[in-house]
């Protein structure tokens, strides 16, 4: 059965051959795609740990800074400190914009303002130092491209890069840029100059704010028009031997605020966020899954219809059906191994490029290839019906 096979195989190479690259490629951009949710949930899960908080304290009624707007004012942050339980809190802002290098280009970032020290700040860096400074300076993530001693703007302002660190990436994968937290509230909230001037217009106008008898309101009104002292979240680290949920429901009762544990921010950056994304993935998976299939039925129907009077002569001299319909089942399997090992080789060789984070995990490369050869061996009953049908006699017609 083997040799009748394979003797098969060598008669029509070239079109096995063929037949196998392009599922291949089939089953390289299938495996691609599970690496890029894969991917996903990875940067989902990167973001939280790199903010290294145990609780994470947003606008109330709200799923965080990660999912939707969030503001807090960032004297919060006091209140929250004096908390039992809490050992560190840090004031935390998020701007997602495109920043320009050198050469022109444009990288997309998320914009990170934080406390030095504090959480929030990167965990480690692979050169330079860590920000040390109020303003105007900088640590990047590397996919940004950015090197030690370079400048990017952040809206009115030129940052000089002091720092440089590694898979600090947004729930989208966008890499980070962390700026000092005074300089991130700038950016974020406060208004243009033109818009400022405006407003001060408007509230000089205003007799509610320029009364002749109460002298300093006006400037007084005009002043917090121009300040701007909101945060996005406020990062929370435990004391050893606490519960994040007794926490967390004792922040919650108290401050008016709302905080999630490590775990509902996992759920709602993974099951909600991510959601609509994995569903996309899943239904392009399921149509490669039945183009695989109908390339695998064609190419062996094709083959087993070219060879119908070999078939028929194999019956008359007594072959069984069932050596001739394992003949067929090893020709498809063995063309879906080919197909798997030449799209495991290309997933892992374009993936590095690819513009999204692709994580290949080896148990997702043995499912792909179960799921490769079941396909192939239903694949194969169309011409196993069509191999058993063959009358004898055509061996002689």
């Amino acid at each position: 059965m083997i040799s009748l096979a394979g003797r098969d195989i060598l008669h029509g190479w070239g079109k096995f051959a063929l037949t196998g690259l392009g599922l291949g490629l089939l089953i390289g951009v299938t495996l691609t795609m599970g690496g890029v949710y894969r991917g996903m949930v990875n940067d989902a899960q990167a973001l939280l740990t790199n903010s290294g908080a145990d609780l994470w304290v947003v606008q109330k009624d709200t799923q965080g800074p990660y999912a939707e707007a969030s503001s807090l004012k960032d004297d919060v942050v006091r209140s929250v400190r004096g908390m039992p339980g809490v050992g560190q809190a840090s004031n935390v802002t998020y701007l997602t914009q495109q920043v320009q290098k050198a050469s022109g280009d444009e990288v997309r970032v998320m914009v990170v303002g934080i406390e030095p020290g504090q959480p929030g700040e990167p965990g480690y860096l692979v050169a330079g130092r860590q920000l040390t400074r109020d303003h105007y300076e900088a640590v990047v993530d590397i996919k940004t491209g950015f090197k030690l001693g370079e400048e990017l703007q952040v809206r009115r302002h030129n940052y000089r890069v002091v720092g440089l660190t590694q898979r600090m990436v947004s729930s989208g994968g966008d890499p980070m840029v962390f700026i000092p937290l005074k300089d991130a509230q700038e950016a974020q909230f406060l208004k243009d100059n033109d818009t400022i001037v405006n407003d001060r217009t408007r509230t000089a106008t205003n007799p509610a704010f320029n009364r002749p008898g109460v002298p300093g309101l006006l400037e007084a009104v005009q002043g917090l028009q121009a300040s701007s002292h909101n945060v996005n979240a406020v990062l929370v680290q435990l004391q050893p031997g606490w519960q994040a949920d007794e926490v967390a429901e004792s922040l919650t009762r108290w401050k008016h605020v709302q905080v999630y544990t490590r775990v509902g921010m996992e759920d709602i950056l993974v099951a909600k966020l991510i959601a609509t994304s994995a569903k996309q993935i899943g239904m392009f998976l399921a149509i490669l899954a039945v183009v695989s299939a109908a390339i695998v039925a064609f190419i062996i129907y094709t083959m087993t219809l070219g060879k119908i009077r070999e078939i028929a002569v194999l019956k008359l001299i007594g072959t069984r059906n069932r050596t001739i319909a394992g003949m067929i089942l090893q020709q498809a399997l063995g063309l879906g191994l080919i197909g798997f090992i030449v799209g495991k080789v290309s997933a892992t060789v374009w993936a590095p490029v690819f513009p999204k984070f692709v994580l290949l995990m080896p148990q997702d490369a043995l499912i792909g290839l179960a799921a490769t050869l079941v396909i192939c061996a239903l694949a194969s009953t169309l011409a196993i019906r069509v191999a058993l049908r063959v009358d004898p006699a055509e061996a002689i017609g």
